[in-house]
């Protein structure tokens, strides 16, 4: 992918303090879902990048995957909210309570993978423990592949992308000099990963094995600084990038 043009759109809604957008999330109906830690709030995002709702939750909101199509988890402290999305409205739903903080959430099918800053865990949907999967000083936020084969984490201290198989083994690891404390992740329809570098200001774009940069999407020169979060738009072809700032960030891609 290369960049071809770039968008900025406000996503601050009255009485917020700075937004803190740590994760985001497309629906099938071309719908975005932002994850603001900064004001403890789920927003919901019109095909034209507009607020349209908002939600708050009990806690600082981490993460966001999707659950079906109209239905999303969210990282809440120790739980994960679920959130209803009708075209105009976010609905809070029921709850999973764990023992450990909830910081990354991913699914495919009957499954849930949430990481806890130190482990990579393997749930069903009504919150039972299937395995752990991983161990580590440093596993912020995961992702799964479309074929719900290969699992990715991010290292943050040491400035590592995991790639795991589905019983956590480790197939391959990715270092980059552009890719300094690396937070979200997110893996295209095609199987690609993206990752962001918060400290070296960076997008990269890493191949399904997660082991070759295929590219680098957007650096500081693009608009980056302190990138936390980014998503794929397939809808319309963009990258989605989020920060501490009110706006986020729009790449259109080719």
């Amino acid at each position: 992918m290369r960049i071809d043009g770039k968008s900025e759109y406000g996503v601050w809604v009255k009485g917020d303090s700075t937004c803190s957008i740590t994760d985001i999330c497309v629906l099938p109906s071309g719908q975005v879902l932002v994850v603001d830690c900064g004001n403890k709030k789920v927003k919901l995002l019109n095909k034209q990048y507009q607020v349209v709702s908002h939600c708050s939750v009990s806690d600082l909101p981490l993460g966001i995957c999707q659950i079906t199509p109209g239905e999303v988890g969210v990282t809440v402290g120790k739980e994960v909210q679920f959130i209803k999305v009708s075209i105009s409205q976010l609905v809070k739903d029921r709850k999973l309570k764990f023992q450990h903080e909830c910081l990354g959430i991913a699914s495919h099918q009957a499954d849930l993978f949430v990481t806890s800053g130190t482990e990579l865990y393997n749930y069903s949907l009504d919150g039972k423990l299937v395995s752990k999967l991983h161990k580590n000083k440093s596993v912020r936020c995961c992702a799964v592949s479309p074929t719900g084969d290969k699992l990715y984490i991010t290292n943050s201290t040491q400035n590592k992308l995991l790639t795991l198989a589905r019983d956590g083994s480790v197939l391959d690891t990715f270092k980059d000099l552009e890719l300094t404390w690396p937070t979200s992740l997110y893996v295209t329809p095609e199987g690609h990963v993206m990752v962001c570098g918060n400290d070296s200001d960076a997008i990269l774009q890493v191949d399904s094995s997660g082991s070759r940069k295929l590219a680098t999407l957007a650096t500081r020169r693009d608009g980056l600084k302190n990138p936390l979060s980014v998503c794929y738009n397939s809808n319309t072809d963009s990258v989605i990038v989020g920060q501490i700032n009110n706006k986020i960030l729009v790449y259109k891609v080719k």
